[in-house]
């Protein structure tokens, strides 16, 4: 083109470091774990160090790229049509990670509906009816964790962060920035509110050994599928924390308006696909399933 001027509505990205870099810091960040759980190589003395310098790659890849993200979006980059490309993306995300916690979900229905009819006896071969399988799971000697104390209270507090962070979205659309930049200040703090309330439940679990009793020898499966399934959701909680605090702070500095907010839409989105997860989740694990005992 003569004139040097775009003729389209496409954004055309500048050459980028961060896949590269990104690629090589996650490949060392694997490496890295199987020598921390394993203490092979030889790093047994310093099996962490691999693991860290992976990590730190990674995160510093991550702040880069949302960075030179962010600039894209403020330089009147992110078209209309580009947009439309960021939400298919985050759909599709947002998907996968709904695929990612279904497999949790079939491992623990696996354990507490078809792994019972296996008796750990010396007869392998030795089943009972899948009726009898509720009366083995939670298998015997576990204590399960009250569903309607610290879980109700964290079901409620993300119910709670939903409508907040709804709060400052529609806030945002009218142009309100006070408002907005409150409901989600205030969604950040029930984030870490959850946080912390999982983190004195996962204390109070392991000081008080309620989930590995030495009265049966298959206690561990009901710890491993409730640590696996509600720590993964855990670790979601914390990265949509800081996905919004994030999006605080450019809302603060005078980023986001009421018709370009993707960045802040996206973080909404993940917030709620949190909040559903959970619902599924203190309905299944911590009250149909073992109420079924």
């Amino acid at each position: 083109m003569a004139s040097g001027a775009v003729k389209h509505d496409y954004h055309l990205v500048n050459p980028s470091p961060w896949p590269l870099i990104g690629s090589i810091a996650a490949f060392v960040m694997a490496v890295g774990g199987v020598i921390w759980m394993k203490g092979i190589l030889g790093f047994e003395k310093h099996t962490l160090v691999v693991f860290l310098a992976g990590l730190a790659g990674v995160l510093f890849t991550m702040g880069g790229w949302w960075r030179d993200v962010t600039i894209e979006a403020n330089s009147g980059d992110h078209t209309p049509v580009v947009g439309i490309g960021l939400r298919y993306g985050m759909v599709m995300f947002i998907a996968s990670e709904v695929m990612f916690f279904v497999a949790w979900f079939w491992i623990f229905f696996e354990m507490s509906l078809f792994h019972g009819h296996r008796v750990l006896t010396p007869d392998a071969n030795a089943t009972v009816g899948v009726a009898q399988a509720w009366a083995t799971w939670p298998p015997k000697g576990v204590e399960l964790v009250p569903a309607f104390e610290l879980p109700l209270v964290n079901t409620l507090t993300l119910l709670l962060s939903g409508t907040t962070v709804t709060w400052a979205h529609h806030a945002l659309q009218v142009g309100d920035r006070k408002s907005a930049t409150l409901g989600l200040f205030l969604t950040i703090c029930l984030g870490v509110l959850f946080t912390s309330i999982q983190a004195f439940e996962y204390h109070h679990i392991l000081a008080d050994h309620l989930f590995f009793s030495e009265e049966a020898s298959n206690s561990g499966l009901f710890g491993n599928a409730f640590f696996m399934a509600t720590g993964f959701h855990g670790f979601h909680v914390l990265i949509g924390t800081i996905f919004l605090t994030v999006c605080l702070f450019r809302l603060i500095g005078g980023g986001f308006t009421p018709q370009k907010h993707f960045g802040f839409e996206a973080a909404a989105w993940y917030w709620h696909f949190v909040d559903v997860v959970w619902l599924f989740l203190f309905s299944f694990v911590y009250v149909i399933l073992p109420g079924l005992k």
